[in-house]
């Protein structure tokens, strides 16, 4: 329904009208006097749900986890000035990490620019080339050709946020006075010759998907190599499918059709999925530890689904020994860090699993080395965490693997989190969805993306004490959350994942006060500065019976106190005996 009231008004309430039909669920909502058109036009609609979220940095990382949760672009509006600055993190996530974001900032008109009037700076390509797309929308107009080129600006803004490769648009709206809907009469009278079926015939969702660069009979030329090798594996990488198990089943077809292992990072849906392939290897990174046995098993083809996985061992063992790559992807960037002999196949892994035309091969002896070291570096990771009484953090993700509800969303801080995950988290036909912001690898918005990445679910999310403290004005939207969200802190007082770097050795006077960064922070007292439930953890058991089943709502905060020096020696530990 369109608001006739006013021309700003009118314009908005066109704005929010084509989005919603093209599919956009969810309108983030930051306050402001200059983007009052909007936020009233996005709050009356009726498809469209609207957030209120007073921190930009947090409202800007809910609407990325939003985005990730219902792969539709999100709408994320703020008011002039330094508000829409406070995006910026946020955007550059979504554009590395191919989510979904339209940006809509509110601006000053022309002519109060430049001329000393409040609450203005340049927005013009405030985002730089992060975005898939820019543009400065014009002033508000009742002129039906001007409704039209919004109407045609938009439709084009929301397929710039899919296709080909998903990310953020960046719309920048001038509006002049008066922002509030108070009536005008001029603009009521439109309401009477108002012909909406026409207007909005020419919106319609759009169903295409990228087009891959390679023709059919190219690829399949390209994956008629792999057929003769028998030395090859597959590594499932970091990613987050729309549809997890028919990936994972695409990636089993791979596997037994050619005969090789799939080493799957801890942050690809191929682990949580593991009835699906009988050929999974989750421990790759402790195999890779001992030398002999990483030279024993150089591979001469990789085929990789997916980004790079997180170990810097299993990067360095690919360096080192130079196989053959095949990239697939069907998008349009570089995906290869180590630079190696490496061909990238644009297209999806459908296309790919279609132009394999090879009848089953029986296991060489390649495979069964692989999948015999996996089991005895497993094994003794179940050891050594059975073993383990104390609470350290490395355990926690080898635990949760095995103790959370099917299907749970899993939100992966950066850091200590997703290196843990990647190295113990264990094969499991739960179905987890593990969520994650592995675009720029930081920990910004760690808390705010959780929270719109479980809206309206039950959802867990492992983070340290630094990120979650990095962002806890996120906590506001408690007041507008549906759904429930555990977040499980790891506090170690510190950022624990520097004690694995050089630096912690080659400088010890300055290493705590300039890297661990200790904070010392009372989470209890912080959360009930918040309203937000915290329960201390004093024991693994404690923790599971916690976990399941998760509670219906609310949000709740799960502390686990661990010592950052003990969680370092617990590694090594483990560690050494991979390699002996």
């Amino acid at each position: 329904m369109l608001d006739f009231r006013t021309t700003n008004s009118l314009w908005s309430s066109v704005m929010a009208e084509v989005l919603a039909r093209l599919g956009v669920e969810t309108a983030v909502l930051c306050p402001g006097s200059r983007s009052t058109p909007l936020t009233v036009a996005f709050a009356q609609h009726p498809a469209i749900q609207a957030i209120p979220m007073l921190d930009e940095r947090s409202a800007a990382f809910f609407a990325l986890g939003r985005s990730r949760q219902t792969r539709q672009p999100t709408v994320l509006v703020c008011t002039s000035g330094t508000a829409g600055a406070n995006f910026y993190p946020a955007v550059i996530e979504a554009q590395a990490g191919r989510v979904p974001l339209l940006i809509i900032t509110s601006d000053r008109p022309p002519e109060l620019r430049d001329c000393n009037a409040g609450q203005t700076i340049d927005q013009q390509k405030l985002y730089g080339s992060y975005p898939n797309w820019y543009s400065e929308l014009a002033i508000p107009s009742t002129e039906p050709a001007l409704l039209a080129y919004l109407r045609q600006t938009l439709i084009y803004a929301w397929e710039r946020s899919r296709y080909p490769v998903a990310g953020p648009v960046h719309l920048n709206q001038p509006f002049r006075d008066p922002l509030a809907p108070i009536p005008q009469a001029d603009v009521l009278a439109l309401a009477k010759q108002w012909d909406e079926p026409q207007f909005f015939a020419a919106i319609t969702r759009g169903t295409s998907s990228p087009t891959p660069t390679l023709a059919p009979e190219a690829i399949a030329d390209h994956v008629a190599t792999w057929g003769s090798c028998d030395r090859g594996v597959i590594i499932a990488g970091v990613d987050q499918p729309d549809q997890p198990r028919a990936y994972c089943r695409a990636i089993a077809y791979l596997a037994k059709t050619l005969g090789f292992p799939v080493l799957a990072e801890g942050l690809s849906p191929a682990r949580n999925h593991a009835d699906c392939n009988p050929y999974l290897v989750a421990t790759y990174d402790g195999i890779l530890r001992h030398p002999t046995r990483a030279a024993a098993l150089a591979p001469e083809v990789v085929i990789r689904i997916g980004e790079m996985p997180t170990s810097k061992v299993l990067r360095q063992w690919l360096d080192k020994t130079q196989p053959l790559q095949w990239v697939i992807d069907g998008g349009d960037r570089n995906l290869d860090p180590t630079h190696g002999r490496t061909h990238t196949l644009r297209c999806t892994l459908h296309q790919a699993v279609q132009s394999l035309h090879l009848a089953t091969v029986g296991p060489p002896d390649y495979l069964h080395e692989w999948l015999s070291a996996a089991a005895s570096i497993r094994s003794l990771i179940d050891q050594h965490c059975t073993a383990t009484e104390r609470l350290v953090e490395s355990k926690l993700s080898w635990l949760l693997g095995r103790s959370l509800p099917p299907q749970t969303p899993v939100v992966i801080a950066n850091s200590m989190p997703v290196r843990d995950v990647e190295w113990f988290w264990p094969l499991n036909a739960q179905q987890h969805q593990m969520i994650f912001s592995r675009g720029t690898n930081g920990i910004d918005g760690t808390l705010s993306t959780a929270l719109g990445a479980c809206y309206g679910r039950q959802g867990v999310l492992i983070t340290g004490d630094l990120a979650c403290l990095h962002d806890t004005n996120g906590f506001l939207v408690r007041h507008h959350w549906q759904g429930h969200l555990t977040v499980i802190v790891i506090n170690n007082n510190g950022g624990g994942i520097f004690g694995l770097l050089p630096i912690a050795q080659a400088e010890p006077a300055l290493f705590d006060t300039f890297f661990t960064t200790p904070q010392s922070v009372n989470f209890a007292h912080l959360c009930a500065a918040y309203g937000i439930e915290h329960q201390p953890i004093k024991s693994w058991e404690q923790l599971v019976q916690s976990l399941n089943p998760l509670p219906q709502s609310g949000i709740r905060v799960l502390e686990l106190l661990t010592d950052r020096s003990i969680d370092l020696h617990w590694r090594q530990t483990l560690w050494q005996r991979m390699r002996q």
